[in-house]
């Protein structure tokens, strides 16, 4: 078992920068939808808040499929990805 390290800086309301032992990444987003970015890979994030239900998806196309057998994102892709515009567009209107 080892140390861990994990630290969260509140930019701005619906921007943190979270900084760990394996590097730094950008959140955008808040409870029930957000996006998080790291320079190796982007992860879209959806759930409902307090319910312990929510559907996380890698959204910067890196697979372990082979490229034959891709279909895209899928509607799971589509329906995260009007979740998390709509979240984001209430943070940014208030």
């Amino acid at each position: 078992m080892g140390f861990r390290f994990q630290k969260r800086i509140r930019i701005f309301k619906g921007l943190t920068l979270n900084l760990s032992n394996s590097g730094t990444s950008l959140t955008v987003g808040g409870r029930g939808a957000s996006i998080n970015a790291r320079r190796d890979k982007v992860t879209g994030n959806a759930g409902i808040p307090g319910a312990g239900i929510s559907y996380r998806q890698r959204l910067d196309h890196a697979s372990t499929e082979p490229s034959a057998n891709k279909t895209g994102g899928g509607i799971g892709a589509v329906v995260l990805t009007l979740i998390l515009l709509a979240v984001v567009g209430v943070i940014f209107s208030h």
